[in-house]
């Protein structure tokens, strides 16, 4: 049996889909916030030299493998990283939402929104 794809089931879908991106990204970020802050909560901060974040934390495979090595500035990164491709993740599923309503217009505009997005976090020399 095929499930029919209305405004309303698509709309309340894609609720959920934000609703849960910026969740994950949050227990992610406090996860993180928490490991940083019992390895580094005793230090003392220094300000006055300005530091970015290092190099490993500004691509998205240096994210992964500081999140996976269980550091808590990595983890953080990458809770960020997730909240970021949350609308991103949006776009696509609408994409999927209007072919499925065989709208062939919003299908056009929503796809060059993703691309649009696709290239300002990939293709204009961004970080990731």
């Amino acid at each position: 049996m095929r499930v029919a794809w209305s405004d309303q089931k698509i709309e309340d879908v894609v609720g959920n889909l934000l609703r849960a991106g910026v969740m994950t990204s949050a227990v992610v970020v406090f996860f993180g916030a928490v490991i940083y802050l019992v390895r580094h909560g005793q230090s003392l901060a220094d300000y006055h030299t300005f530091r970015g974040e290092p190099a490993e934390l500004r691509s998205l495979s240096g994210i992964i493998h500081n999140a996976l090595a269980l550091r808590g500035r990595g983890i953080i990164q990458l809770g960020l990283v997730l909240l970021i491709f949350t609308p991103v993740a949006r776009v696509a599923f609408s994409i999927w939402g209007f072919a499925a309503e065989h709208d062939r217009m919003y299908v056009l505009f929503t796809s060059i929104v993703l691309v649009i997005l696709l290239y300002s976090l990939f293709g204009s020399g961004s970080a990731f």
